[in-house]
């Protein structure tokens, strides 16, 4: 018999502490039952994260909406765990998991697999339990094809906050799901995911809060930064069990994980060297912009300036930035995108809801609240907001203006408010498109070479194919 159990939350709150991940940050930003995919929706689809910004948000919705989100919530966003269902435990070794039917592979759940060998090396979860992956492997002509995806989830920049992580999937693989479902790009389906839906799939699970990017060790605390050491086992460990012979490889990611696979996009082709691979990075929603709030402030600067000085980020960012930049600088996507040498494609909301809610209009930066319905309804928006959300597009435009001056790179940025589209099946290969292409599409041709894809859509509201969040 199945249990169900309710995923826990996460928020920023007064101390900072930000989570957010895909598809459950989408499913309880949706405002009605009739925005909201339903003909998609699958249980199996919601194992992952929900950690998002789950505050009352009387201003931006109606109670009709906010008894829509609660329906969804209790019905979509669980964990369902077998009780009598045993993770592994050896060093990276399972038993592989049985093959279903096409009918039935939509419901197939990835198995963990915990990466124990590694502890001795300190690739630790900041509660030092040790690192993990879920992994479903490729058949046909892409058993040979690997896709690597880097959970997002947020991040912290206190002890305190960090502490709270601690009890949660995020900074302890104890809470980690036992067994998750890979849908969008990550999906066995081959409607749902046509280029890549018999690749070697593999998500490496989260619990550092510095995108796979600190290495140090807080003797106040006891708590244990090491996202750059469970990146590099986890790599090495995936290319000791058949990743070294990969003819492609993609890394990916979402939110926190789509920062983590720009940061690690060079490191990543740099494992791949003389192999022959052709190899290539996807960023979703990683185009974190140091962005000026509402109040004239940088709030996510100040933020992320924390998480750089507290976790040990500096010595693992890319050195092509900080060899003329300050740390925190280099750690935001716009000052590094430009210099990267693998190919990598940036998908991304040009009103990026998580950015709108926790960057440009966070508590702190609007204490008169001017901005509390705005930001969680565009509707509620009067014009000098939206003309400051414009500038925001117009910013992130102009970021990757030499970026996408590289015929090897791909963008498809996009006139919704959303955050993440890659994991979410009714973004990934549904609506939205840019002239006609859906995101799916725009990043097969891009990563096999079938067309050059830089796709900007036209500013908001022209765009009515969005799945909008807000």
């Amino acid at each position: 018999m199945r249990a169900l159990s309710l995923r826990s939350f996460s928020w920023m709150d007064s101390a900072g502490y930000i989570g957010a991940s895909l598809p459950c940050y989408a499913l309880v930003k949706y405002t009605s039952l009739r925005d909201f995919p339903t003909d998609r929706l699958d249980l199996a689809s919601t194992t992952r994260s929900i950690d998002t910004m789950v505050k009352t948000r009387t201003g931006g919705v109606g109670p009709c909406a906010l008894l829509a989100l609660v329906l969804l919530l209790a019905g979509s966003c669980v964990s369902v765990q077998a009780a009598d269902e045993q993770a592994t435990s050896g060093g990276g070794r399972r038993r592989r998991p049985h093959r279903r039917s096409a009918a039935s592979v939509a419901d197939m759940m990835v198995p963990i697999t915990f990466l124990n060998a590694s502890v001795d090396k300190g690739a630790v979860c900041m509660d030092g339990t040790p690192a993990a992956y879920h992994l479903d492997r490729g058949s046909g002509a892409g058993s040979k094809s690997w896709i690597v995806n880097l959970e997002g989830g947020g991040w912290c920049n206190n002890a305190r906050t960090c502490r709270f992580r601690t009890r949660t999937h995020h900074g302890s693989s104890n809470f980690m799901e036992r067994q998750i479902s890979f849908t969008g790009i990550m999906s066995a389906s081959p409607a749902e995911n046509p280029d890549f839906y018999n690749w070697n799939r593999v998500k490496i699970r989260y619990c550092d809060s510095a995108s796979f990017a600190g290495d140090t060790f807080d003797k106040a605390t006891g708590l244990y930064f090491r996202g750059q050491r469970i990146w590099e086992e986890a790599i090495q460990h995936l290319l000791s069990i058949g990743m070294a012979s990969a003819d492609r490889a993609l890394l990916t990611g979402c939110s926190a994980g789509g920062l983590a696979a720009i940061l690690h996009c060079d490191q990543f082709g740099a494992f791949f060297a003389g192999r022959g691979t052709t190899v290539k990075c996807l960023a979703d929603a990683g185009l974190f912009l140091d962005a000026v709030d509402v109040s004239g402030g940088r709030s996510l600067r100040s933020y992320y300036g924390d998480i750089v000085a507290m976790q040990g980020v500096a010595p693992h960012l890319p050195p092509t930035c900080t060899d003329h930049l300050d740390a925190t600088s280099c750690f935001f996507p716009q000052d590094i995108i430009d210099s990267i040498k693998t190919p990598i494609f940036l998908l991304n909301a040009a009103y990026d809801v998580w950015q709108i809610e926790e960057s440009l209009a966070p508590s702190k930066a609007d204490p008169s609240r001017a901005w509390r319905a705005c930001k969680f309804n565009r509707s509620a928006c009067n014009a000098s907001q939206i003309n400051f959300l414009q500038g925001f597009r117009d910013q992130m435009v102009a970021s990757v203006r030499g970026f996408s001056s590289s015929k090897s790179n791909g963008l498809f940025i996009n006139s919704c408010f959303a955050h993440c589209q890659s994991e979410l099946p009714a973004t990934w290969n549904g609506t939205p498109a840019i002239q006609n292409k859906r995101i799916a599409k725009s990043v097969g041709d891009w990563y096999f070479g079938r067309a050059e894809v830089k796709a900007i859509d036209c500013p908001y509201p022209c765009d009515n194919t969005c799945r909008n969040i807000i």
